[in-house]
């Protein structure tokens, strides 16, 4: 058994490689192998965003607060808001992030494959981000 106090794992800012915006990003867990399972805790404020990425294995994100949005490749913007849950497929290339006007708070799961939870991709525009 391994216990994670409150407190006891840094916060850290997104990557801007990988965000746009603030985005601060909370570790939660990080299974040894050979489970795969890893998950933070992510909060964008208004107007941030991820990168277009993929996961080999899905993505759960499960929304504790706020106002988001999230888009899989050639699909609509989709608005989630708290206590809403999202499944990616293996491979589904998608971005996620806050709302232009309000935060969004939610905690992400994914596993690993062979090492790797997620494959970055390119920004999304602002014109992407608009729906334009």
């Amino acid at each position: 058994m391994d216990i994670k106090r409150s407190g006891s794992q840094p916060s850290g800012q997104g990557p801007s490689d990988w965000f746009t915006g603030t985005v601060r990003v909370d570790p939660l867990i990080t299974a040894p192998d050979p489970a795969r399972v890893a998950g933070a805790h992510v909060t964008f404020e208004p107007g941030a965003r991820t990168a277009w990425h993929t996961h080999p294995l899905g993505q759960t994100l499960i929304v504790t607060f706020g106002r988001g949005l999230v888009q899989r490749a050639g699909g609509p913007i989709e608005e989630i808001s708290a206590g809403d849950v999202v499944w990616f497929e293996p491979g589904e290339k998608h971005w996620h992030g806050a709302t232009a006007t309000t935060a969004l708070t939610h905690i992400a799961i994914q596993e690993r494959q062979d090492g790797t939870a997620v494959m970055w991709l390119e920004p999304v525009t602002d014109e992407q981000y608009r729906g334009a």
